[in-house]
Parts: C-alpha cells; sequence; structure tokens
C-alpha cells in the first residue's frame, strides 16, 4: 500500500501569487510553448528543444540524450507534451545525468523546479516527495508529480513546462544537479578546494598557537625536515693517495 503524500504548507504565500505585475514583463519572462501554437515542423522542433531545455538543463542538447522515438510521436501529434515529457524524465539518459548524482532531497528539488516550474515550499515537501521516491521508486515519483493537480491546472497536456514564480537567482533549467553537496564530496571537488586549503593551514596555525612552551608539538615540523641520514668520512687510506699531484710545480717536467 503506497504511502499519502504527507500534508505541508507554504512558508509564505507569496509561492502561491500567480503574477508580480510589472516585475513579470522584463527579460526574464518566460516564453510559453504551446503544442496547439506550432503549425509547422520548425514550431514544434522549437517546442521539442524547448522541453529538453527546461528538463535537461541544456541549451545546446547534445545528440546523444536526444530521445528520437517520443520526438517523433510528438511531431505526429500522436503524444502530447506531458507524455513527452513522462518519457524524457524516465529515460537512460535523465535518470544517468539528474538521479544517480542526488540524494532524494537534492532529486526532489530539481525535479519540482523542471517539472512544476518552482521550487520547494520548504525542508517540509522535500521530505514528504523523498518519501514518495523510497515508496514508489523514481518513476513512480515521476508519474505522481506530472499527474498532480498543480501540474494539470498550470500546464496540461500541450504546455511545456516553464519557470512560474520569481525569479531569485539563474533560471530554474540553469540549476546544475551535479553539483550538490553530496557530488562534489564524492567527487573530491571539496576536499580540494583552494577555501578548505586555506582553512586547514590557518586552523593548524592556532593550535599551535595554543600550545604551551617547550611542547613538543609544536616542533614536530622541524623534526619531521631533519635528514635522519649520517654521513660518513670516506674510507681513504694514506697509502692510495698521490701526494705529489697534490703539490704544484711551476716548472717542467
Amino acid at each position: 500500500m503506497a504511502l499519502p503524500l504527507l500534508q505541508y504548507k507554504p512558508t509564505t504565500q507569496n509561492v502561491r501569487v500567480r503574477s508580480f505585475g510589472v516585475a513579470d514583463e522584463d527579460e526574464d519572462t518566460p516564453y510559453i510553448c504551446r503544442l496547439e501554437d506550432t503549425n509547422s515542423a520548425a514550431e514544434i522542433l522549437g517546442l521539442i528543444n524547448a522541453v529538453y531545455r527546461q528538463l535537461y538543463s541544456e541549451h545546446a542538447v547534445l545528440q546523444v540524450n536526444r530521445q528520437k522515438a517520443l520526438e517523433s510521436q510528438l511531431k505526429n501529434r500522436t503524444l502530447t507534451v506531458r507524455d513527452f515529457v513522462r518519457g524524457i524524465a524516465k529515460s537512460e539518459a535523465f535518470y544517468r545525468l539528474v538521479v544517480e548524482s542526488n540524494n532524494n532531497y537534492r532529486l526532489v528539488e530539481v525535479c519540482l523546479k523542471r517539472f512544476l516550474g518552482r521550487a520547494p515550499y520548504n525542508k517540509e515537501e522535500e521530505i514528504a516527495w523523498s518519501i514518495k521516491i523510497g515508496t514508489l521508486g523514481f518513476y513512480g515519483f515521476v508519474d505522481a508529480l506530472i499527474d498532480s493537480e498543480e501540474y494539470t491546472e498550470a500546464f496540461g497536456d500541450y504546455t511545456v513546462p516553464y519557470q512560474r514564480k520569481r525569479m531569485e537567482g539563474r533560471p530554474i533549467n540553469l540549476v546544475t544537479p551535479r553539483y550538490g553537496e553530496d557530488y562534489r564530496e564524492v567527487v573530491g571537488t571539496v576536499k580540494t578546494d583552494w577555501r578548505f586549503t586555506v582553512e586547514k593551514f590557518y586552523s593548524r596555525k592556532y593550535q599551535e598557537r595554543q600550545l604551551q612552551e617547550g611542547d613538543p608539538r609544536k616542533y614536530r615540523d622541524m623534526a619531521a625536515n631533519v635528514n635522519s641520514k649520517r654521513t660518513y668520512a670516506q674510507n681513504v687510506s694514506a697509502s692510495s693517495i698521490d701526494y705529489l699531484s697534490k703539490v704544484p710545480y711551476r716548472g717542467k717536467r
């Protein structure tokens, strides 16, 4: 038996405002792509590229990530935009690029931004949807999002998802899923970052300053640099030295 979605409340009511007036009419206003507005092959190709930009976070979509079978069905009008989004979300490429490189909380954040066009309301919503991932799996989580009442009201069957809320930083489709904190720790980005090197240096200096005079730990670096190899005199006998060749001689020999 699947667990129901936990109840959560928005942190503020601003996330439920449909329009922000003049702020929605600037250069950051998203262009809304609808399938019923496409009348040519070029226009429907532009709609397909808009879906890839929203879901893959790529403005120049790699050919290896494209889903040709789904594109063909959409071009022939045998597939809705909603099901096209669903198919891309369940593809191997999306799973490799987005799902494998994140924990459940980060995955919920990325998917809400890309499928519903908004950031999570708060931590409670992230926990609620992460439980869905744990009980239904990722594909069940995708179905729950795309078949949700919020998705239906916002985009329906024929509109490409877009950023619906106030832009506080980068556009949602430019949020890179592969650079969350967990991923950075796995690949070593956190460990090799110059900030942590500086912090480690000064924290050690601070610890050394706290040691009392005469404490051997203050001289660990100096002791480590001392060459432990001894230098011995050469084993040369007096009979083997050519003394005549060592004495300067200005005449002719």
